[in-house]
């Protein structure tokens, strides 16, 4: 983790830090960077606390997590040299794919309203979405970000079939056998 005095520049508004942030700042004097990232994590999925988002970049940077540092501190709008690197991580581990940097950020960053860099990252993420979905969707092609972007084999789909075809198939044997059971001498 970033020496104390090294720390990332906040944005220039901070509101007073939630019980979130005091906790985490506890677990990280004790050496507890797991613990302080799991509670600053679960507290900015749903809540738009940007100095829980400042601090849990600095936790990601402090384990060696660089693009979870990026996405972090990118959504709280930070700056510095740590930062840039770290920002440049993300965008390398997602393969400059902006829908997946989009779907990368905290929820509670995701929802208006946003910053200028988070809503430009937003256009980025639909102009791709709109390009990989072509004219074949257009009224698809103005949805939500958050979902699957582009074509291609959706597990979730594979697997909800199986599990149908399975149901059928037990529907079947147990209407088998009910009905042996119902007929004499069957």
């Amino acid at each position: 983790m970033p020496d104390q005095d090294r720390k990332v520049a906040a944005p220039e508004t901070t509101p007073e830090p939630s019980p979130v942030v005091g906790e985490a700042t506890r677990a990280i004097d004790n050496h507890q960077l797991w613990v302080a990232r799991d509670l600053l994590a679960a507290h900015v999925r749903e809540e738009r606390d940007v100095e829980a988002l400042r601090l849990l970049g600095e936790v990601h940077h402090g384990m060696g997590d660089l693009p979870a540092a990026g996405a972090a501190w990118f959504g709280a709008g930070v700056k510095g040299p740590e930062v840039e690197a770290a920002v440049a991580a993300w965008r390398a581990d997602h393969g400059d794919d902006f829908g997946a940097m989009w779907r990368s950020l905290p929820r509670s960053i995701r929802q208006e309203p946003r910053s200028k860099k988070v809503e430009a990252l937003r256009g980025k993420a639909l102009e791709a979405r709109e390009a990989a979905d072509g004219a074949s969707d257009p009224a698809g092609s103005s949805s939500s970000v958050s979902s699957s972007s582009g074509g291609g084999i959706d597990a979730a789909q594979i697997i909800a079939w199986v599990i149908a075809a399975l149901v059928v198939v037990c529907a079947i044997v147990g209407l088998v056998q009910v009905l042996r059971w119902m007929v004499p001498g069957g």
